[in-house]
């Protein structure tokens, strides 16, 4: 693709998504907030939805600066509609590519086709703003609505599941293709590369009389003798081995990840295991540390992994939860798990499905009874009246607190404490879990409806 290619993408008209919420990233519904704080007239938002859920948007053409689309009317006819948002300045685009640099896991981010949270704060923090807010988006359309018109926001709300799908469509509005972008992070980095590094021009300074030393203040720096200082610390003042990390030598580089993790030792022996010791177990368990460990280094030395969270300590009960979803057992061994943590083997086979979909949070949903707080309560309430157009709202039963049941389907959505809906459906009288997290309740009971998990 040349780079007067990658200045404009069109993009297929996709089919309509009856039931859905339009987005599902954060970004989406930003630039969702950004329409809905703009518009002045919320009925034409309502319309705009309805148009984009029917189909009504044709192939969305996306360039810097603009968009574009044809909207049709319930009777057929056609609108051309623009929605134009502000180019990033040139000054704007290197402040940006800066700090991408910088961070490589930015760029790591960009290519996996996400847009995490801090890289968003990192470019307002460098003086640049990636996501449209109050005003940013300017309608033209055919209709020759002043405002914000059904036409317009149909083409906004077509425009979030683009930007679910490729982060890169805001970038392209903004003024940089992907190629073109990509090009320009790569020539960056290849400059930083070969740049010397700046040393610190002051040699290092030698005790002066008294052991004290000539570079700093006397109270900071006098050195007692054999190392011993003047407090009686030992060792290597903070202050002091940062100033000098420009004339120190780089660390080496770490050793290459091994492929696969190291096989446990065989407890296999002559002598006699003591009395309550499975040997068999022991060696499972060895492996399973094994992979772990394994997982752990690999996530350690991949680029980024400094942004994202460390999760914590497991429960006796979560851990053993984990080791039945990570591999394939045998039915005795599933067994000795599910009585050592107080289950039965249906709750195991249930919570090890739950993991498989969301680990420790989806497990917390499944068993952990909890009730919402009053601000939770209220957004949830405010999306299950939302989530559904006029007239295909199913009926909802309130069974518990943060859960609600469709009546007469055997279907159900939970709420977690992070606002998220996780689909249930019942099995063999029992509530199983049917699916990933969705942001709204609609999404979440769409994807309990679909055969299998």
């Amino acid at each position: 693709m040349s780079r007067d290619e990658d200045m404009e993408r069109t993009f297929a008209a996709p089919p309509p998504v009856p039931g859905r919420a339009f987005t599902q990233s954060w970004w989406g519904r930003a630039w969702l907030k950004a329409l809905e704080d703009t518009a002045l007239d919320g009925a034409q938002l309502r319309k705009g939805r309805k148009q984009a859920r029917e189909g009504a948007v044709g192939a969305v053409s996306v360039r810097p600066g603009r968009i574009t689309a044809v909207v049709k009317d319930r009777d057929g006819t056609a609108r051309r509609s623009d929605v134009l948002l502000q180019e990033l300045t040139e000054e704007e685009w290197d402040r940006f590519l800066d700090m991408a640099v910088d961070r490589a896991g930015h760029i790591a981010a960009l290519l996996d086709r996400d847009m995490p949270p801090h890289l968003v704060e990192d470019a307002a923090a460098a003086g640049v703003e990636l996501l449209p807010g109050i005003g940013d988006l300017e309608p033209e359309c055919g209709c020759d609505a002043w405002d914000h018109c059904l036409h317009t926001a149909a083409l906004c709300y077509q425009v979030a599941r683009l930007l679910d799908q490729d982060p890169f469509v805001l970038l392209l509005m903004r003024g940089r293709g992907e190629r073109r972008l990509l090009d320009e992070l790569q020539a960056r980095s290849a400059a930083r590369a070969e740049r010397p590094g700046e040393r610190d021009e002051r040699e290092p300074t030698a005790g002066g009389p008294d052991g004290v030393r000539t570079d700093g203040p006397e109270e900071a720096r006098t050195d007692g003798p054999e190392g011993v200082r003047a407090d009686g610390s030992e060792g290597v003042r903070a202050d002091e081995a940062f100033a000098a990390r420009d004339i120190l030598p780089p660390l080496p580089a770490p050793p290459p990840v091994p492929e696969t993790p190291g096989a446990p030792p065989s407890l296999d022996t002559e002598t006699a295991p003591p009395p309550g010791v499975d040997p068999a177990a022991l060696e499972l368990l060895a492996a399973d540390a094994a992979a772990r460990a394994h997982r752990m280094l690999v996530e350690a030395l991949a680029a980024g992994h400094g942004d994202r969270p460390v999760p914590g300590p497991l429960t006796a009960g979560q851990d053993a939860v984990r080791l039945a979803a990570s591999a394939a057992w045998a039915p005795e061994a599933l067994d000795r798990l599910a009585t050592g943590t107080g289950r039965r083997r249906v709750d195991l086979d249930l919570a090890t499905r739950a993991w498989r979909l969301g680990g420790a949070e989806a497990l917390a949903v499944l068993e952990e009874e909890w009730t919402p707080g009053p601000e939770l309560l209220a957004r949830a309430g405010a999306l299950l009246a939302e989530a559904w157009e006029d007239g295909e709202r199913p009926a909802l039963r309130g069974d518990r607190p943060g859960h609600w049941t469709v009546v007469g389907a055997g279907l159900q959505v939970r709420l977690d404490a992070a606002g998220r809906w996780w689909p249930y459906r019942e099995e063999a009288g029992r509530w199983a879990p049917a699916g990933l997290p969705a942001p709204d309740p609609a999404t979440a009971l769409a994807a309990a409806r679909a055969d299998g998990i």
